[in-house]
């Protein structure tokens, strides 16, 4: 008899915003699968990618409270953005490796810290917890024919001693989750460079930049579409898609899917199930060339 898998669930400030497809999608694919997820009670920002560069006491407190809130929920913590993830990793570790700043975070809170439950990602939730097999096992509509480009970004992998979640130089977790629901996937140059991240306000044509060379990078490799597990990746090359086209005079037209979107698909959810119409890039044309609507 196979263990139920259940998990508290932190979505996120972006997943209830911007990425609120990624919110719905991820609900949807594990409700599908048969995977429990509770949300947090009362979380809040972690911090995402300002904070720790402004105040580090404040971002280690932020994710710190996060922490204690997540221990209220049956089960290890499910992230999906890869910003949050990081950040909650890295505090679990700064604060696990000095006693110095585990007291002034412990002062800040008012109250003993608790850092020893597990913060995973989807992907590792889907790859180990759940199984390649069993994630397989549950496609009855694959992705076949389907070229998919995964891109890891800055935040996934990197440390390896904070993450913990694949190789830092040539992580295969996506790649293996997206091919257990059928898709191919693409060898490309540009899976683990930054698209710029949190400049997408501040220096925007850096931006335009990094998110061009991954863009070419994707296509020049055959790619029909992008894959991605973090909302700041998919905001630079989903919704600036087009001004890249603008600038470098150049098309693209790649959709870029969350990770829950592309396998929610093959697990058999519909477009409206998966927030398919909220991509700036439409990925209709596509998904009816490969029969996947």
């Amino acid at each position: 008899m196979t263990t139920p898998l259940n998990y508290s669930y932190y979505p996120g400030c972006s997943l209830h915003a911007s990425a609120g497809e990624y919110d719905l999608s991820t609900r949807e694919l594990f409700k599908a699968l048969k995977i429990g997820l509770t949300e947090v009670p009362d979380w809040f920002c972690c911090g995402a990618t300002p904070a720790h560069n402004v105040d580090e006491l404040l971002s280690l407190s932020l994710c710190a409270k996060n922490l204690e809130l997540a221990e209220q929920v049956e089960g290890d913590l499910a992230v999906a953005c890869a910003a949050c993830f990081s950040r909650l990793k890295t505090a679990q570790h700064v604060l696990g490796e000095s006693p110095v700043k585990r007291k002034q975070v412990e002062k800040a809170l008012d109250a003993p810290l608790h850092l020893d439950g597990n913060v995973k990602h989807l992907l590792d939730i889907l790859a180990r917890d759940l199984g390649l097999e069993r994630l397989a096992a549950a496609v009855n509509k694959p992705l076949t024919g389907l070229k998919v480009a995964c891109y890891y970004g800055c935040l996934l992998t990197r440390p390896t001693d904070v993450t913990n979640l694949d190789c830092v130089e040539a992580p295969t977790i996506m790649e293996r989750v997206i091919e257990s629901a059928g898709a191919t996937t693409v060898a490309w140059t540009h899976r683990l460079e930054c698209c710029g991240a949190n400049f997408t306000l501040s220096r925007p044509g850096v931006v335009i930049q990094l998110a061009n060379a991954i863009l070419d990078s994707a296509k020049a490799a055959g790619a029909d579409c992008i894959m991605v597990g973090c909302p700041l990746c998919h905001g630079n090359l989903d919704i600036r898609q087009k001004e890249i086209e603008g600038v470098y005079n150049v098309e693209y037209n790649l959709p870029v899917f969350y990770l829950t979107q592309l396998v929610g698909l093959a697990v058999g959810l519909g477009p409206d199930k998966l927030g398919l119409d909220a991509m700036i890039v439409n990925p209709m044309p596509l998904l009816k060339e490969k029969n996947l609507s």
